[in-house]
């Protein structure tokens, strides 16, 4: 239940993602990264919510799914290779022991054992909730508990997408896996990158031909029923003012009424804004802004709270392939050779110390714009999810005490961001730049000299399967049909954000390339093999060498997404 004295609200927002790597590599990039994020990450946060029960608290999460991790969660391949890797992070720990026992360094055996036994208690908890991560989030989302959102359905990058057809079957397709495998329907929706842009003319980022008008995503989004999505801090500051909610009725305004009523909340971070960038309507659907300072105190590599010397140390393990760790961060300038070993005893207090004092920044915040404005906002923290508990080990544990701390506070109304936008609905029509939550706010991660050679590739397969769906008469041709099916799977594959993301960050570079060209490749064939069947149908029967194991590469690599619909592109 909300609290009707409340100052503000407040919603914590995980991001959680991971690129499609089953069947496509283990060690060091592949399915490892989906057993790691599932070990430290998925797992945990469902314990953490059931501790709060456990504690008479009532959590509230709102946790972004993307379509793609969820169809890699909810597959059988990745539930029979997640036990395997617990067992085998399980057989690691009794190894670690015994070495550090026969070293006569009794510290780090006890710190072996917990690992054991932590591992053993996520294999548990595993099977205790059916091998089925997504189902248990979904049972929890019918508690009360926890808002899913979805998203695209490979996290394509929609602003650099040059077909607004191949936005919309980004969209669909994530709406239905998300359907699909939750058994209901979200009604928020996390942006890719949080990347935006608005209606108007539109020039690509390599030499293709610029386009007159562009539809703005929030129409987009809005036409496949999400409600509410979530953009970085500036693209709400940069907003010009639209459309006010008056009397029972909206009235269309001026640019400069934020500058005039800012008591309003206009360019607010703490408001809901609903957005339309044509300048014709009422707003389609609403953007939630992530605040800045409050979401500094956690991801900062100077103040942020993870880099404390008590906390557990990501970068150094004990052995090769898939080590264990045992050290503390000691300190940020510390070198990994000098890093002190970790007492899980010092950092309870610490973790409570900075709970508490995220909770006051929030109320601080909160009661600021009560202040300037006397109206009800709105804290967003969005973070990747991944940050609690794989790379900030005691993640999870904050968000633990950050939530018990706001159920036992009157002053700030925890919720989901569902919640918040039923309780409060927006009162003011926006239009926003163009933009994202990457480096300097634009698009410059995803398109620059590194890899814009992929936008070219990307934006041929985009014309060439518009042709082929409007020209191949595959609603007459089963072959056909399936053949295209594949291809516009292959589609979304390559169009995820990932890969450019990982090449730029020098990251996995052969590991991004690889997987793109992979997919172009195996696109390239299916939809060669769609035209030669369309003029000939006996065409299948005659495959060389190369279009089979294309097509038999596609089948057993290429397993998620099982039902693709054509009409995601046509309609």
């Amino acid at each position: 239940m909300s609290k009707p004295n409340a100052v503000g609200s407040f919603s914590f927002v995980l991001h959680g993602h991971l690129p499609y790597v089953l069947r496509h590599g283990t060690w060091p990039h592949g399915e490892d990264w989906l057993y790691e994020a599932a070990a430290e990450t998925y797992l945990p946060i469902l314990a953490m919510i059931d501790e709060c029960v456990f504690f008479n608290a009532v959590p509230k999460l709102t946790m972004g799914l993307t379509p793609v991790l969820l169809e890699q969660l909810a597959h059988e391949h990745f539930k029979n290779g997640f036990e395997h890797y617990l067992a085998d992070r399980i057989a690691r720990a009794q190894s670690d022991k015994k070495d550090f026992n026969a070293l006569g360094n009794g510290h780090m055996a006890y710190l072996a054992t917990r690992w054991e036994e932590s591992f053993r208690r996520q294999l548990e908890f595993f099977q205790k909730i059916d091998r089925n991560i997504p189902a248990a989030y979904a049972q929890r989302v019918l508690k009360g508990y926890v808002e899913v959102l979805t998203s695209n359905a490979t996290h394509g990058y929609m602003p650099l997408l040059y077909e607004d057809s191949s936005i919309r079957a980004q969209i669909r397709a994530g709406v239905a896996s998300s359907q699909r495998i939750l058994g209901f329907k979200p009604t928020g929706m996390w942006l890719p990158e949080c990347a935006y842009r608005p209606g108007g003319p539109w020039r690509p980022p390599i030499g293709w031909g610029a386009k007159d008008y562009r539809i703005g995503i929030e129409h987009l989004v809005a036409d496949e029923g999400i409600t509410h999505f979530f953009v970085e801090h500036h693209l709400i500051e940069g907003s010009r003012s639209e459309q006010v909610f008056n009397d029972g009725q909206w009235w269309k305004v001026g640019w400069d009424e934020s500058a005039k009523y800012p008591s309003r909340g206009w360019r607010s971070v703490h408001e809901a804004h609903l957005v339309n960038s044509d300048g014709t309507g009422l707003g389609r659907a609403i953007a939630l802004a992530r605040d800045p300072r409050i979401c500094e105190q956690v991801w900062s590599g100077s103040i942020g709270y993870p880099a404390s010397g008590e906390y557990l140390e990501f970068h150094k393990k004990w052995g090769p392939r898939r080590g264990l760790r045992y050290w503390k961060i000691t300190g940020n300038k510390v070198d990994l050779g000098d890093k002190h070993l970790y007492y899980p005893d010092d950092v309870t207090h610490k973790i409570h110390q900075h709970a508490m004092h995220f909770v006051g920044e929030v109320k601080g915040r909160l009661h600021n714009h009560r202040r300037n404005t006397g109206r009800h906002g709105i804290v967003v923290a969005c973070f990747d999810a991944e940050l609690f508990g794989h790379w900030w080990f005691e993640g999870p544990r904050f968000l633990r005490d950050v939530m018990l701390a706001f159920n036992a506070d009157p002053d700030v109304d925890l919720c989901t961001t569902e919640e918040y936008i039923e309780r409060h609905p927006a009162n003011k029509v926006i239009s926003m730049p163009e933009g994202s939550w990457g480096e300097e706010g634009d698009h410059r991660v995803w398109t620059n000299d590194q890899v814009n050679w992929m936008w070219d590739i990307e934006y041929r397969c985009e014309a060439n399967f518009g042709k082929a769906t409007c020209e191949l008469g595959w609603r007459e041709k089963p072959q056909v049909k399936d053949l295209l099916e594949k291809a516009g799977r292959e589609l979304l594959l390559m169009q995820a954000s990932d890969w450019p993301f990982v090449i730029r960050r020098g990251q996995a570079i052969d590991y991004g390339i690889k997987r793109f060209m992979q997919h172009v490749a195996r696109f390239e064939t299916l939809l060669e093999l769609a035209e030669k069947v369309s003029q000939d149908s006996e065409y299948l029967g005659q495959l060389n060498e190369v279009e089979l194991h294309e097509v038999k590469d596609a089948d057993i690599h290429d397993v998620i997404f099982p039902h693709i619909d054509l009409n995601w592109w046509n309609m």
